[in-house]
């Protein structure tokens, strides 16, 4: 197969057979998201690149090797989003609304892109949904978006979750961890990787975060930050678990959860699983106080989080939960001849209308042709017209999982289709209440 055939390399297709899951599973994360009090927001697919210098930061991996960024036809730096967060922010900055109402509280369906080694769960080109929350302060409001995330992972039907929690303290309590950590990584410089001794003296906190196993190895020995905070940072971090424990939501305490964005300050938190190997990660988050200030808007208090939706699709398959599916096609209407072909089209316009979901001979096929056709998109019910239909000027609409037919007249066909998919659905219904 020629290049100009295949997807490039990092990048997925959705197939309309699967298009359904990821429909469902998009659909229940906004509207679990809105019971909170979020909405959706859209932004922007790429971004000038220092919108993501000024947030990301220029130590993370995300930045130092991931970032698709190019210069456009005017010689600007723009970005492809990496991630959802800076996007937001700037637009809350530029538009106002960190100026107006508090909280505001968004959430973001769309894809993101990172030039990475691709494989299962972490793609160059993928999906995240997340939320920010802008404006809120309060250690209740840590708890309310980790709340929130994990209603999202139940209400797709996401089981056997942990929750694991860290809090990072606010720069100043960070300046003595710094230093524990610059000591502590000097004392194993020669086996860092080059990117972690260049973070050695800028960053050394997203040594942390490295993957190379040898540099894992070390950070898994460094001095933890939980022994740094500051009386107000650890009192927040024991009311955020106050909140959880009277929200009846279990969790741990993960001292080497760093998170691999600078923004982060205080609470951040992961909700992982075993069942996906080495991509555990489904969701992820925290608190990041600073951002707004630091991209030139006012002081505002913020946190969100974001969850690969790729990842949720292969956890959801590696659980083997059930998604449900939607009917393609209430009735395919064959036809028999050019002037039945036109009462097929005219009854599927009105059908349309009527909000079924109709279809008909479009391909010039003979009648076996289109009731193979007919089975293969799973319609539910079907009907044939020809020249004795025309005629009498009634048509039979056969059940196609029954068998069983209903005769109806031509000019009221929506009506005792309608009659029919109530009673087929209650059919189902008995079905599964009997367990058949």
């Amino acid at each position: 197969m020629s290049e100009i055939n295949r997807a490039v390399k990092g990048t997925g297709d959705i197939l309309p057979a699967d298009s359904y899951k990821w429909q469902f599973v998009e659909s229940k994360m906004l509207e679990t998201a809105r019971l909170y009090g979020f909405k959706e927001i859209r932004v922007p697919v790429f971004e000038h690149t220092e919108v993501f210098l000024r947030s990301v930061g220029d130590t993370t991996d995300v930045v130092q090797k991931e970032m698709y960024t190019f210069d456009d036809k005017g010689g600007r730096s723009v970005t492809l989003r990496p991630e959802f967060t800076a996007g937001v922010i700037r637009c809350a900055i530029e538009k106002g609304l960190v100026n107006g109402a508090l909280p505001v509280k968004t959430a973001y369906i769309g894809g993101c892109y990172r030039y990475e080694k691709p494989q299962a769960g972490r793609l160059r080109e993928f999906h995240q949904f997340g939320v920010e929350c802008i404006g809120a302060s309060a250690p209740a409001a840590d708890a309310e978006v980790i709340a929130l995330a994990r209603q999202v992972l139940s209400n797709i039907g996401i089981e056997k979750i942990s929750l694991e929690i860290n809090s990072i303290g606010c720069p100043e309590c960070r300046k003595d961890y710094v230093a524990a950590l610059k000591d502590y990584f000097k004392n194993n410089i020669d086996d860092l990787c080059d990117t972690c001794k260049d973070r050695l003296e800028r960053n050394p906190m997203r040594i942390l975060d490295c993957k190379s196993p040898v540099c894992s190895a070390i950070a898994a020995k460094a001095p933890v930050v939980t022994d740094y905070l500051c009386d107000d940072c650890r009192e927040h971090f024991e009311a955020v678990k106050r909140h959880l424990t009277a929200a009846g939501i279990g969790f741990t305490v993960n001292p080497h959860i760093v998170r691999g964005l600078d923004y982060y300050t205080r609470t951040v938190f992961e909700f992982v699983s075993g069942d996906i190997g080495a991509q555990s990660t489904v969701c992820g988050g925290g608190r990041y106080d600073g951002l707004i200030f630091q991209m030139g808007g006012p002081s505002v208090p913020s946190l969100g989080f974001a969850m690969g939706i790729e990842r949720i699709m292969l956890l959801l398959e590696a659980q083997g939960t059930v998604l449900p599916s939607v009917r393609d096609c209430d009735l395919y209407i064959a036809a028999m001849g050019d002037a039945a072909q036109l009462k097929a089209t005219e009854i599927c316009s009105a059908l349309r209308t009527d909000g079924f979901k109709a279809q008909t001979d479009i391909c010039g096929r003979g009648l076996k042709a289109q009731m193979k056709y007919a089975d293969k998109i799973n319609a539910a019910f079907s009907a044939v017209i020809g020249g004795s239909e025309l005629e009498t000027g009634k048509i039979r609409i056969k059940n196609m999982k029954t068998g069983e037919e209903t005769e109806a007249g031509l000019d009221g066909v929506p009506d005792t289709l309608m009659s029919l998919i109530r009673s087929d659905a209650l059919g189902d219904l008995e079905d599964a209440v009997l367990g058949k």
